[in-house]
């Protein structure tokens, strides 16, 4: 969905309520065990938010509420989706004057008490990208550090993003950079 105004909660519930039967829209195992197929982008993005326990809870925290989405441009709707396989959500981005609402579900959620914790999500049929993005906090045994890292492993589905190939890419290195600075912020004590 591509909208001037950005959509009111109700609107946005309703659209995503319309999407949570959607196929994915790529064959999941043509990225099993980390693969990218021709033709397809692999971005990672990495950084540490500390060490220790707390900052492990912290970022733990700040991924169960979305907080790599709270960026003032992109956000994610609901912000209380729980971090379920199956669950669906709606990441809005708001660049230029224009608001792109795109759907999601979560496709794979790792939970290692202490060690590892994150999911993946794969685009539905009103995503304007195809592919998968992660979002994973894990520590470092060795020095007890916490890491963040964004990974993603997409391509274009729509005419309009091919178009726009550049400046998409552009926004896709942007959101990761912000992306890893709020979850940087969230882990402060």
């Amino acid at each position: 969905m591509i909208v001037l105004r950005r959509p009111e909660d109700a609107e946005l519930a309703r659209w995503l309520a319309a999407q949570h039967d959607s196929p994915l829209t790529y064959d999941p195992s043509a990225l099993a065990d980390g693969r990218v197929p021709p033709g397809w982008d692999h971005d990672h993005h990495r950084a540490c938010l500390g060490r220790g326990d707390a900052t492990f809870a912290r970022a733990r925290a700040a991924l169960e509420r979305w907080a790599q989405f709270e960026l003032g441009w992109v956000r994610a709707f609901p912000r209380d989706t729980p971090i379920a396989r199956g669950a669906c959500v709606a990441v809005l981005v708001r660049v230029a004057g224009v608001t792109f609402v795109n759907a999601a579900r979560i496709v794979r959620v790792v939970d290692e008490p202490g060690a590892r914790f994150g999911f993946a999500y794969g685009t539905l049929a009103r995503h304007a990208e195809c592919g998968e993005e992660s979002f994973t906090i894990e520590r470092d045994p060795a020095d007890d550090s916490v890491w963040y890292d964004v990974r993603a492993r997409s391509r274009p589905r729509r005419l309009w993003i091919r178009l726009g190939r550049p400046w998409v890419r552009r926004l896709q290195r942007r959101f990761a950079v912000d992306s890893l600075a709020a979850m940087q912020r969230a882990a402060l004590p």
